[in-house]
């Protein structure tokens, strides 16, 4: 495998924090994204080189590895334990209590090369040590619009190109796994998995709070006064309110199952929050001033 420079891919130094790395990956992944850059080869390798280099470096377990063995950072398991059993035999060696023997060698080596001859050692054990593969972690960043219904998504994880389903009401921060996409095992041993965890960001003007949603909804002074019907936005449409007379500034009202979708709950929905916000009218005519003062003596 060739080394690659995961801190020169992301452009950070070595010394740099959990925050940093996140804040260079998301800058890179947009520079280098395939939607923004159709038809470029070169864009679409880099764009693997970074999300490798993120897959690595945002884990601090395989960040420890990668610093210490480099290209070789997803065997560093095997590598340390056939260091501890090479030191523990030679160690009893030179205390006398036990020699070198062939089947020692053959352990080591085993732990190594994957039971394959090495040095001039043959006829030793065909037994092998099973080995799970390394888990990855990668961050996928979507839109609240995004999210609102299940779609397909296509991440790029060690160079090779994975499609899912998002379904749809997945969280902010929230991580799923996907089984058998990690690192290979070795030795027969079974794959990692894939920890996908996503950043929510949100260009809308809702707020989301769970499966529910909040929005400011413009009342004009005569409505609230006299009440009346009014049309307002919700995620999916427009829908038709009526207002109630004398109503006041700030109050809240409820659509039940206007919210967002629950997740890997199909059909259901959370509640839209409508919070009225009257609107004082502004330059008024000499007539409507002369109206309003009228109104003050009646009261």
């Amino acid at each position: 495998m060739q080394y690659i420079d995961y801190y020169k891919v992301l452009g950070i130094s070595k010394n740099a924090d959990e925050k940093e790395i996140k804040k260079a990956f998301r800058k890179m992944a947009r520079k280098y994204h395939p939607d923004l850059n159709k038809g470029d080869k070169e864009s679409e390798n880099k764009f693997k080189e970074v999300n490798e280099a993120n897959e690595v470096l945002s884990n601090p377990e395989n960040r420890k590895k990668y610093d210490k063995y480099g290209k070789d950072w997803q065997n560093a398991d095997n590598i340390e334990r056939a260091k501890s059993q090479r030191r523990t035999r030679q160690s009893s060696h030179q205390s006398g209590q036990q020699s070198y023997s062939q089947q020692d060698y053959s352990d080591f080596f085993e732990s190594m090369f994957g039971g394959q001859t090495a040095g001039g050692f043959s006829g030793f054990s065909n037994r092998q040590t099973k080995f799970r593969g390394q888990d990855f972690h990668a961050e996928l960043q979507l839109q609240l619009t995004d999210v609102y219904t299940s779609q397909k998504q296509t991440v790029t994880v060690n160079g090779k190109n994975l499609r899912f389903t998002i379904p749809a009401g997945v969280k902010d921060q929230q991580e799923i796994k996907i089984k058998g996409q990690g690192g290979p095992g070795a030795n027969g041993g079974p794959n990692g998995d894939l920890y996908i965890r996503f950043t929510i960001l949100n260009n809308t003007k809702f707020q989301r709070e769970g499966d529910n949603l909040t929005a400011n909804g413009d009342l004009n002074l005569y409505t609230s006064i006299l009440g009346g019907d009014i049309t307002i936005d919700t995620f999916k449409g427009k829908v038709k309110l009526k207002v109630k007379p004398g109503t006041e500034n700030e109050t809240k009202i409820k659509l039940k199952g206007k919210g967002f979708p629950k997740y890997k709950k199909e059909g259901l929905f959370g509640d839209l929050i409508i919070i009225y916000k009257i609107k004082i009218p502004k330059n008024l005519t000499q007539k409507e001033k002369d109206l309003f003062t009228q109104l003050t003596k009646l009261r």
